[in-house]
């Protein structure tokens, strides 16, 4: 990479690092991933500034992989605004919209971790305002009566039905009928349904037994 470079050919530079790297760590992990590998596959030298950190690149691949997760999930609440239950479902579809187009990107999102997290800024940023993003529709049908509970604990459900059916899904475990996107609609029918009503049955009086007469 040669020397004054302009703002823009930086740019261009670092978009290109990201997709390379994404690639990589996507497909080796954090520690199968060498400095030496990415330089070659960029076509320069391992001193080249930019790549003298591996962890700093990781950091910023899933920066910009939790950024465009952000701008995907915003725009489609914002499309449905006006109707809760619309911008719900709206924002629960490009979630998984996102994580089946971008597969690598999703998966060192949210199945890689690294050392030290919070030494990044940026991705601590991102990472939080995706976060607000996934459950700030739950908020609100909590805060309309539509659903009722925790809003906080609500969004680790959702989240935790939707990871685990797109991991099941990217490793290849489900058969091919019913695909993805039906058991989607289906999971999150029902979890919908529980939502709206009302307190978990486990929280609910049990009725007294009557007692057997003698």
């Amino acid at each position: 990479m040669p020397k004054n470079l302009s703002a823009a050919e930086v740019d261009a530079f670092r978009t290109r690092l990201c997709e390379v790297a994404q690639h990589r760590f996507a497909a080796e992990g954090r520690d199968g991933v060498s400095m030496r590998q990415l330089a070659d596959a960029l076509g320069c030298s391992p001193m080249t500034p930019y790549l003298r950190n591996k962890d700093e690149i990781l950091a910023a691949v899933r920066t910009a992989a939790f950024e465009r997760f952000a701008m995907a999930l915003e725009r489609a609440g914002e499309k449905a605004r006006g109707d809760l239950g619309a911008q719900g479902r709206a924002v629960g579809e490009a979630y998984l919209r996102f994580a089946l187009s971008e597969p690598e990107a999703y998966r060192l999102m949210f199945d890689l971790s690294q050392p030290h997290p919070d030494r990044y800024p940026a991705l601590v940023r991102a990472t939080a305002h995706a976060r607000h993003l996934m459950s700030a529709s739950l908020e609100k049908l909590v805060e309309a009566g539509i659903f009722t509970g925790d809003p906080k604990l609500l969004g680790y459900v959702f989240w935790a039905t939707m990871h685990g059916l797109i991991v099941l899904h990217l490793a290849g475990k489900l058969a091919g009928k019913p695909n993805v996107r039906t058991i989607h609609r289906e999971a999150m029918r029902l979890l919908a349904a529980g939502a709206r009503a009302g307190a978990p049955a486990s929280e609910r009086r049990l009725p007294r037994r009557r007692r057997r007469s003698s």
